[in-house]
């Protein structure tokens, strides 16, 4: 086997190659499959600054979950979802797991939960559990407020209805998206109304208002509050074909503090996600010796040095 000099003297100095940036041409577009819950909305416009500062051009489709899985199984009109929460969204990614057409990179966020949950007056009141929220059906109204159709969670308090647990079997879902949910809950709140909604972290919901998780959904939701893992996945093959995105996706790893700073500038600051994305990467540098660590251009030049220079004002 022929070893070209260049790379026997990398090797000789224990220097990382860089991944493979002589793609194929199909990698020069990323497709990304937005969900509408802010905090992929914010991961997938930080990947997208970072992607673009390479030069790369990024593509983001706002899609449901199980579109996203159907569209990635294809291997045609998508590339990475950045938003898989685990173990909520199982039964969604299952079938294309367990037949190969998707693949999961790595944890992207450890720490994230996702459950019912409740205005902290409401808890005050009595309403601690699950097993609590019939008990109260007239002052909720006989509604548990979701967020957008075909929502894994929605699916979940859908499945405790049609079961009847904890006696929810008169309940109905109210679906419509994460932001008129949030909307509802700031009136309630500020009405002093009771209600119970689909809550999770990383989110500012969690600091811009009083809230409490409830127990006792561990069977629906997860265990410690439906304590999740968010996961990278990509359509099959994508990190062979396009191996230096892939190497990129593979060191991308999120906190919940980041998360939650996007979010707020998003959500409260009326900034567009890309613009906040950009600040965000100009304000933690420091971010990118990592996440770029053997990644190149586009062109084949030092991704680090390319990107620093792009992204700093």
């Amino acid at each position: 086997m022929r070893v070209f000099p260049t790379l026997l003297l990398l090797a000789s100095f224990g220097l990382p190659l860089l991944a493979n940036a002589a793609e194929p041409e199909s990698c020069a577009t990323v497709h990304f499959s937005d969900v509408g819950w802010t905090d992929i909305t914010v991961t997938t416009a930080i990947a997208s600054e970072v992607l673009e500062s390479l030069g790369y051009t990024t593509k983001t489709t706002l899609l449901s979950v199980p579109v996203t899985y159907r569209a990635l199984s294809t291997g045609k009109d998508l590339d990475v979802f950045l938003g898989n929460w685990m173990p909520t969204t199982e039964n969604d990614i299952k079938p294309y797991r367990d037949a190969g057409t998707v693949e999961t990179v790595r944890a992207n966020l450890h720490g994230a939960k996702y459950t019912l949950a409740v205005p902290d007056y409401v808890y005050d009141a009595g309403l601690h559990d699950f097993a609590d929220i019939a008990r109260f059906k007239d002052k909720l109204n006989g509604q548990i407020y979701g967020i957008e159709p075909g929502n894994d969670g929605n699916r979940l308090i859908q499945s405790m209805i049609d079961k009847d647990a904890f006696n929810l079997k008169d309940f109905k879902v109210v679906e419509s998206s994460e932001a008129a949910m949030l909307s509802q809950l700031k009136r309630a709140t500020r009405k002093h109304e009771w209600m119970v909604f689909l809550g999770w972290e990383p989110h500012p919901m969690n600091t811009l208002n009083t809230m409490k998780y409830l127990t006792g959904g561990d069977d629906y939701f997860g265990p410690n509050f439906g304590q999740a893992t968010v996961y990278t996945n990509v359509r099959k093959d994508y990190l062979k074909e396009c191996s230096n995105v892939g190497r990129l996706l593979q060191n991308m790893e999120f906190s919940l503090s980041m998360e939650n700073q996007l979010m707020d500038a998003v959500l409260n600051k009326s900034q567009k996600p890309r613009a906040a994305a950009k600040a965000w990467l100009q304000a933690n540098p420091a971010i990118l010796a990592a996440w770029l660590e053997g990644v190149s251009s586009r062109d084949g030049k030092a991704g680090l040095d390319v990107a620093k220079a792009r992204l700093t004002p």
